[in-house]
C-alpha cells in the first residue's frame, strides 16, 4: 500500500475519532458545532500542510534524478565522440 493511502486512512480514522467523541460529548449543541469545525479546520490545515511537505520532497527527488539523467547524458556523449 502506498504512503498517501495510509496517510489518508490514518487522517480520516483520527477525523471520525475526533467526531464520534465530540458528539457523544454532554454539551450544548452551538458548542458542539464549534468544536466539530474548528477540528475540521485543523484537520485541514495540517493534511495541507503534510501534502505541501509531500509534494516538496517529491519535486526534489525528480530535480535531483532530472540533473543525473543531464549529467549521464552528457558524460556518453562524451564519450561517444571521444570515439569518433
Amino acid at each position: 500500500m502506498s504512503t498517501g493511502k495510509v496517510l489518508l486512512g490514518i487522517m480520516a480514522g483520527a477525523a471520525a475519532g475526533a467526531l464520534l467523541g465530540i458528539l457523544f460529548a454532554p454539551e450544548k449543541g452551538c458548542e458542539t458545532r464549534k468544536k466539530i469545525a474548528k477540528k475540521g479546520k485543523d484537520y485541514a490545515d495540517d493534511l495541507t500542510h503534510k501534502m505541501n511537505d509531500f509534494v516538496e520532497e517529491i519535486s526534489q527527488k525528480i530535480e535531483s534524478a532530472v540533473k543525473k539523467a543531464k549529467d549521464s547524458v552528457e558524460t556518453d556523449s562524451e564519450k561517444v565522440k571521444s570515439q569518433l
